[in-house]
């Protein structure tokens, strides 16, 4: 467990476990039962809102594009830093959902909306790619909306400072530094998928993640060292 401040305690074992913590941490909708619209007693079943948005119905469009918005604002975020773009992405990446939806299958009704958000998040993640590739991975200018980042309430005012100061170390990597450590350590993409998508070498995805924990864990022990000499001179 993670100490602040004067018992930091960020051990080598520690610090992307810390990151990872933090950095998956998305508005991720509560478990769907029912929705309903307009404040009405309609009652619709997630199974029932796909079938209606493979059928063009814009009104279940409209339900589902409300429903994940954020989830999948959050997750493009990871990779695009300006809101706007951003914001942009996230539409683009819902007009391919719902062309692509009815190829979107699955066995249990139990399981749709887990299976669904995990299918909707390997769209969002290509879309940002695909527009990062497009703007030539050029490093982005811009604050980070802090309104995107969800923080644990519970955490004390230094836990916080620190949360957000992830938050800039991830956003000062250079950007093929990020995505490689955002694919391999967040959502879980292998060095050949990532060289598959981004179109390296399987040993530069390597090589960039190497480098980007680098750049992160200098940033934790600075942490570290300036928390213990804190402690210290108390």
């Amino acid at each position: 467990m993670v100490k602040l401040p004067g018992q930091l305690n960020i051990t080598p074992g520690l610090h992307i476990m810390l990151l990872l913590i933090i950095l998956s941490k998305s508005n991720q909708p509560e478990p769907l039962n029912v929705l309903t619209e307009n404040n009405s007693l309609e009652l619709k079943f997630l199974d029932e809102i796909i079938i209606g948005c493979i059928e063009n119905n814009h009104r279940d469009q409209k339900v589902l594009y409300e429903r994940y918005y954020g989830y999948c604002l959050k997750i493009v975020f990871r990779y695009i830093f300006r809101y706007d773009k951003a914001v942009d992405v996230v539409n683009d990446g819902f007009v391919k959902v719902f062309g692509k939806l009815h190829t979107f299958h699955y066995e249990q009704s139990s399981k749709v909306e887990m299976i669904l958000m995990g299918w909707m998040r390997t769209i969002m993640i290509n879309t940002a790619i695909d527009r990062l590739r497009k703007d030539n991975f050029l490093p982005e200018i811009g604050m980070i909306n802090e309104g995107i980042w969800i923080e644990d309430k519970s955490q004390s005012s230094d836990q916080s400072l620190l949360y957000k100061d992830l938050i800039q170390e991830v956003k000062k990597l250079p950007p093929t530094y990020r995505i490689v450590f955002n694919m391999y350590v967040i959502d879980g993409y292998t060095h050949q998928e990532i060289a598959n998508q981004l179109k390296i070498a399987v040993g530069t995805s390597k090589s960039n993640l190497s480098k980007a924990r680098g750049l992160l864990q200098s940033f934790l022990k600075k942490v570290d060292q300036t928390s213990h000499a804190t402690y210290e001179r108390r």
